[in-house]
């Protein structure tokens, strides 16, 4: 009997593993011309995906073939950077091998992971404002995400465990696989713990990534943890307040508009432009009636404007402000433009990742990462029930339960966009937190 790939995937609990997690088995109920793996992993530090590209190719591109049949694809493409050597060398050992799948490589800019840019670099099309890159054909997916699938398609094995990269000040810099619901702490400890005594961990990477709890836990989408002093520089541009930015922005802004220079989604022709943005702040207006305030919509919040800025403004922190002050006031995105060509000076004006590793004083934490391809083991994890985008899952046991690894615990609406969750370790349920937390502890 053949099997049902949507399915299959559903049932694993597979949600994008390198973003916001939006549900695999949705995106993929679709017809498309391209299918894109994006493993450019445009972040500075982070070293998941080239790591897993070089190391499963085969059941990567086998899933990938999976999903251009699933989705009637012309084209299946894997995107690396060209920096990626290794990766690049086992793609090209096998890809001739496999009907409709071709390599793309990228240069080293930032953000070439943004899915927006992946398309136009891949394809030559630009994805409207407001849309996804299905409006233009296309489907991106995650290296890792990829390899959720074959393992689901092939072994219907569940999603439990999380390929994470743990780096900064650490004294062994590593990507381990860790069953989903450890805490950070823990993973810091197999990096070797810090040899700071004030610091801050940021989840993710360190443009896009956020400031969290030691405590906090893995989820289906952690990707990195980025351990710095508490006084490093990006520490604190993050952690500056939107009031006191705009207040800097009132008396310092020049409006030289070398933010809008550099925007990766200006640069394939959305109308926005953070400059005339951040007039707000020194005028109250725009300033431009061809313009409005919902432009902020189209921000993706890759933070690059702050980086392109010379007095170190944030246009990206203004633009969350009005998309949040928006969204309260039930202000929709109406920015539905379809750009037919890209800014003429583009590859010009794309970022260098190495210069934003320098702007970033990330330099001395650049390093190698050795992957560590064992399942850590645990004894302890909390499991959080929305790791996904979507409505989070409904409970699916209670305390004093023994559970597997690959249990269901956590089960999502079929008419509601959502993703299982499952058990990433042997154990008891110890205590059950509403509909969001389950902490199951111990061993058989």
């Amino acid at each position: 009997m053949e099997k049902d790939l949507l399915s299959l995937i559903k049932k694993a609990g597979i949600v994008g593993a390198g973003g916001a997690g939006f549900p695999t088995h949705a995106k993929l109920n679709a017809k498309a011309e391209y299918v894109i793996i994006n493993g450019a992993e445009c972040e500075p530090l982070l070293r998941v995906d080239q790591q897993l590209m070089a190391l499963y190719t085969k059941e990567i591109l086998d899933a990938l073939s999976l999903v251009v049949e699933q989705v009637g694809a012309t084209h299946g493409v894997v995107a690396l950077k060209s920096k990626y050597k290794e990766a690049i060398s086992s793609v090209k050992s096998i890809i001739g091998n496999y009907d409709k799948l071709q390599l793309f490589e990228l240069e080293n800019f930032y953000p070439a992971g943004d899915e927006q840019v992946l398309v136009y670099e891949v394809t030559g099309r630009i994805v409207p404002e407001g849309g996804i890159p299905l409006n233009v054909g296309t489907i991106v997916s995650n290296v890792e995400t990829m390899l959720n699938i074959y393992n689901a398609y092939y072994y219907e094995k569940p999603v439990t465990d999380k390929y994470v990269t743990v780096t900064g000040a650490v004294n062994n810099t590593k990507t381990f696989k860790l069953p989903i619901g450890m805490s950070v702490r823990k993973a810091i400890e197999l990096a070797g713990g810090t040899y700071l005594n004030d610091f801050v961990v940021i989840n993710g990477g360190p443009m896009m990534g956020r400031i969290v709890d030691i405590d906090s836990t893995i989820t289906k989408t952690t990707k990195g943890l980025i351990v710095l002093p508490k006084d490093h520089s990006l520490v604190k541009d993050l952690q500056k307040d939107v009031s006191v930015m705009l207040k800097d922005a009132k008396t310092s802004c020049m409006h030289c508009s070398h933010c809008s220079e550099v925007c990766p989604r200006g640069l394939i022709g959305h109308a926005i432009q953070p400059h005339k943005m951040m007039r707000i702040a020194s005028y109250g207006s725009l300033c431009d009636n061809t313009i409005s305030t919902v432009n902020a919509y189209l921000c993706c919040g890759c933070r690059l404007c702050e980086y392109a800025c010379i007095m170190n403004l944030q246009p990206w922190k203004l633009n969350n402000l009005l998309k949040q002050t928006m969204k309260q006031n039930n202000v929709k995105n109406t920015c539905n433009n379809k750009p037919e060509k890209a800014h003429p000076f583009r590859e010009f004006k794309r970022y260098p990742v190495n210069k934003l590793i320098r702007q970033l004083r990330l330099t001395e934490f650049d390093k190698k990462s050795p992957l560590q391809d064992e399942v850590v083991p645990e004894s302890r994890v909390t499991i959080l029930m929305g790791q996904h985008i979507g409505k989070p899952c409904q409970v699916a046991v209670e305390v004093g339960d023994t559970v597997q690894k690959g249990d269901l615990i956590g089960i999502v609406d079929d008419n509601s966009l959502g993703s299982n969750i499952h058990s990433s370790i042997d154990g008891v349920v110890e205590e059950v937190n509403g509909d969001k937390i389950i902490i199951i502890t111990g061993g058989r």
